[in-house]
């Protein structure tokens, strides 16, 4: 696989931060299986995001979880959503594993 570079400037433009999701439920209007959340980043608020984790995770098993999500994107309209925030994961195949903090910390927190 060729790697491919960013600079150091690059990678501090990307916000990503720690949130907390507060609710989780079935995206039923998504093209492809998806969950609403709504997810508080502190001090940056509470953002809305569409996450296609339905594969490995079931709504009520994901409130209260520690998630990443990159804060910074323009909003996204997804079906009758705007999305504010991108939650990550890993990826394989078609499931996607949330990146998540394995200790409680403050929400907002920025990932260096």
């Amino acid at each position: 696989m060729e790697e491919k570079f960013i600079s150091w400037s690059d990678f501090e433009k990307v916000e990503m931060r720690v949130g907390t999701v507060l609710s989780a439920e079935v995206f039923k209007e998504a093209k492809k299986p998806a969950y609403k959340l709504l997810i508080d980043f502190g001090e940056y608020g509470i953002k809305k995001s569409s996450a296609q984790i339905t594969k490995l995770y079931h709504p009520e098993e994901i409130i209260g979880k520690q998630i990443i999500a990159v804060v910074n994107f323009p909003p996204k309209q997804i079906a009758n959503i705007q999305s504010e925030c991108l939650v990550l994961g890993a990826v394989q195949s078609d499931e996607v594993t949330l990146l998540t903090s394995d200790k409680p910390i403050k929400n907002g927190l920025r990932i260096a």
